[in-house]
């Protein structure tokens, strides 16, 4: 709609496609405006505080120097440092986990309170200097687990999406050696399943720009399809052979400590 319609409405979408550059937290606690305000030792200063004059919740936000794209997948890495800092700013001020980060308050809505705190705006080094040092940081890999990977939010689903998928497609090979258009047709039906589990989907056009940068990999890089189903299966046993020997190793360490236990229980008995 025109930028004059939009200005009338209640909420407003906080980012235009494809990139980032208004980091947004949903506060949904009566001191919410206190939680963004009280950013010693903490937190960045947010650059905008909007909430409800009703029950006091609102929406932080940080004005970023440089936009994050979210549709170039072969740079993850300032993606991936979004999502943490992001995550690190949620938990520095209770934010609400479930919150997409899609939609934001209008500040020049009548129904809301807005307050224009500074025009400072920040890299992503600066969010996250203040919250590595206040321990609010997300600890290293937290991406990767499973509890994120099935339903994250904000521009988290980007990586976890691009995780999930990528590590399917790598296994789907072996159904398409000779076949690239099968493949690729293959990684976007899969992407699209995965991405149709999350609460807050991403739109259509992302999914697809995701699953042909996985195939596109593959298909120029990947020594798997270059070098064709041997390839696959030598580096499928292998795989499976480290995996025997990890399991067999945590289960002689696992009989050890219950025949230490034993023992020591015995020789208590026998003394």
């Amino acid at each position: 709609m025109s930028r004059r319609r939009a200005l009338a409405r209640e909420l407003l979408e906080a980012n235009c496609a494809g990139m980032v550059n208004l980091v947004v937290i949903d506060c949904d606690e009566p001191d919410a405006e206190l939680r963004g305000l009280s950013a010693r030792d903490s937190h960045a200063l947010p650059n905008l505080i909007i909430s409800n004059p009703v029950n006091g919740h609102a929406h932080l936000g940080w004005v970023l120097a440089e936009p994050v794209t979210t549709t170039d997948y072969a740079r993850l890495k300032p993606l991936s440092y979004l999502t943490s800092v992001l995550e690190g700013l949620r938990r520095a001020t209770g934010g609400d986990r479930d919150y997409g980060g899609l939609l934001t308050k209008n500040p020049f809505h009548p129904r809301w309170n807005a307050h224009h705190v500074h025009y400072h705006r920040y890299s992503l080094d600066e969010l996250h200097a203040p919250l590595a040092a206040s321990g609010s940081m997300p600890e290293p890999g937290w991406m990767r687990r499973k509890a994120h990977l099935l339903d994250p939010s904000g521009p988290g689903r980007n990586c976890a999406l691009f995780t999930t998928a990528r590590r399917w497609a790598y296994r789907e090979v072996r159904h398409h050696f000779g076949d690239p258009d099968g493949l690729e047709a293959a990684i976007r039906a899969g992407a699209a399943e995965r991405n149709q589990a999350f609460s807050d989907p991403l739109p259509a056009a992302e999914v697809r720009a995701i699953a042909d940068s996985i195939s596109r990999w593959i298909l120029t890089r990947s020594r798997l399809w270059r070098n064709g189903p041997k390839a696959y299966e030598e580096t499928f046993h292998a795989i499976q052979t480290a995996r025997g020997h990890k399991r067999g190793e945590l289960k002689a360490a696992q009989t050890g400590q219950i025949r230490g236990r034993v023992e020591r229980e015995a020789f208590g008995w026998e003394r």
